[in-house]
């Protein structure tokens, strides 16, 4: 029989992830594996080089050898390791057997992990540093020497440290829960602290701390995606932005029903009117303390819910709309994170958030809408509601907030995951430099994005003959259902700089993967966070 009332709360979104810090010690001389508070020391092996076969032992794995009395060669043979970035071996230590047995490793910490990283680049270190954070759930401090080398420059040491940090922790994340009898004898599923061996100086933690704010980003991102719709309506989500916002010191608005409804905020009110959650439109922005930057708007699509409205999703295609919010996380989690960094620039969050339900108020196809400035659409599907709310949202941004640089960010397509997969965002811009930066910052984060042709030749799909747009086609032999929704989009942007993201592939995981994790991955906060860092 089902229980009566409501389930316990998982914790606010705004979670923090692990410590990571750096230490200029070594294996070989450290007091961290003596004094007790070290549960593991993980060192790197990489593939063994051309015209040999055997595991190449990298920085600190000679000296692990030593100070434990381990031939870990040996051990990476008989495990069959090939160094490959992610690959891992925990080398579990038995204790002694009675008080008059003495064992090499006796005081040190009771795990040695061999962990591959690769060609040592930063997306495998990533990756080693993902699958350290998997093997180390319920330790409480892991020491390593990951991604360290003999004769690094600051610059390299800096790199490879932040690579390190970023994939431990974004692969540290565990998704909140609402349970409300945990099982108390499950093992902890909590990351240790990590101490990246082998690097000091300002470089190396500066590195880290900003991987730690990336991290703290997709953490917010994935939180927020996770939270189920039951307690995220477009209130909650408004109230948790502005919760949010203010803590850190940023200016935040939310307009109600009632001011989008004498604003002229069409394409919002009508994919949020079949709800008994009434919509919200939030601005958060970050202005530095030093004058001379761009100003970069990020919008994204909030919806909280999607079942597709009148053209109604099966019940299958519904079973992860909670997260069809997720652009809206990134461009809160964007504002937040750019703060936290300090960026040069002014960065301006804007999130359109409702709620598409099947309801006696919901909008439907054939009805003609009058958008934030005063264009008018014709409906086709009421299932293509992300983009009439990132309609109104750029007009507005694009007339009142002066905007430098014009992005959104939404899951909106499912062609655009047909197209590239799981692993590319769909990016459209007619300013090539604005493409090519966002691509170099999601090669440089991990987070990669593919640019799409904008095909004028498809501008027909999303024209109409009862209103100036259509905003989906009717014939269904154009195709390109990404790149008509990026042409729809691109007449609410006027002369502005501007890049369409489609994160719809990349948004959610069906497994754990290296740093993504199952369900939302937080995909978007990282690329636009290294944007904004390399941004002159």
């Amino acid at each position: 029989m089902a229980s009566s009332g409501t389930a316990r709360r998982a914790s606010s979104p705004g979670r923090l992830p692990p410590e990571v810090t750096v230490d200029g010690g070594t294996i070989a001389t450290t007091t961290l594996l003596t004094d007790g508070s070290t549960d593991a020391v993980a060192v790197p092996v990489a593939p063994a080089r051309a015209g040999d076969d055997a595991l190449r032992p990298l920085q600190g794995t000679a000296d692990a050898a030593a100070r434990y009395g381990v031939d870990l060669a040996e051990i990476g043979e008989r495990a069959r390791l090939t160094g490959a970035a992610g690959e891992i071996y925990v080398l579990q230590l038995p204790r002694p057997v009675g008080s008059s047995v003495t064992l090499p490793w006796s005081g040190l910490p009771p795990r040695l992990m061999l962990v591959g990283v690769g060609s040592g680049r930063p997306a495998d270190l990533r990756r080693a540093g993902a699958a350290l954070a998997r093997s180390s759930r319920g330790l409480r401090r892991v020491v390593t020497t990951l991604g360290a080398e003999a004769h690094q420059d600051d610059s390299a040491a800096a790199t490879a440290a932040r690579a390190v940090a970023e994939g431990y922790l974004l692969a540290a994340y565990v998704p909140p829960t609402a349970a409300a009898t945990p099982d108390e004898g499950s093992p902890s599923r909590e990351a240790a602290e990590l101490v990246l061996l082998g690097r000091d100086g300002m470089r190396p933690a500066a590195a880290v701390s900003e991987g730690r704010t990336a991290a703290t980003a997709t953490w917010l991102v994935r939180d927020l995606a996770t939270t189920p719709s039951s307690t995220k309506t477009p209130a909650w989500l408004a109230d948790q932005a502005k919760r949010l916002a203010t803590r850190a010191g940023l200016g935040v608005t939310v307009r109600t029903t009632r001011e989008l409804a004498a604003e002229g905020f069409g394409g919002i009110l009508a994919v949020g009117a079949g709800s008994a959650s009434s919509p919200r439109l939030v601005t958060v922005s970050y202005t530095p303390p030093t004058t001379g930057g761009r100003h970069v708007v990020v919008v994204g699509k909030g919806i909280t819910f999607d079942t597709g409205g009148i053209s109604i999703k099966p019940r299958e295609g519904m079973v992860p709309m909670k997260t069809d919010m997720t652009g809206a996380a990134v461009a809160l989690a964007t504002v937040l994170g750019a703060a936290a960094a300090g960026v040069t620039h002014r960065v301006t969050a804007v999130l359109p958030l409702a709620e598409n339900h099947f309801g006696g108020a919901s909008y439907r196809p054939g009805d003609v809408l009058t958008m934030w400035g005063g264009t008018t659409v014709e409906i086709a599907n009421t299932d293509a509601e992300g983009r009439l709310v990132l309609a109104d949202a750029l007009a507005w941004a694009d007339a009142t907030l002066d905007p430098d640089v014009l992005i959104d960010v939404a899951t909106l397509t499912g062609a655009a995951t047909l197209g590239l997969g799981k692993q590319h965002a769909a990016l459209y811009s007619g300013d090539a430099d604005l493409a090519d930066a966002l691509v170099a910052a999601g090669d440089a984060s991990g987070e990669l994005a593919w640019r799409m042709p904008l095909v004028e030749e498809y501008e027909e799909a999303v024209a109409s003959q009862v209103a100036d747009l259509r905003h989906v086609p009717v014939d269904k032999h154009i195709g390109g259902g990404s790149i008509t929704a990026a042409l729809f989009l691109r007449h609410f942007v006027g002369t502005r700089t501007w890049a369409h993201l489609d994160i719809a592939g990349p948004a959610r995981a069906t497994s754990d993967k290296h740093e993504v994790t199952e369900g939302a991955t937080g995909f978007g906060a990282r690329l636009l966070l290294r944007y904004l860092d390399d941004l002159r």
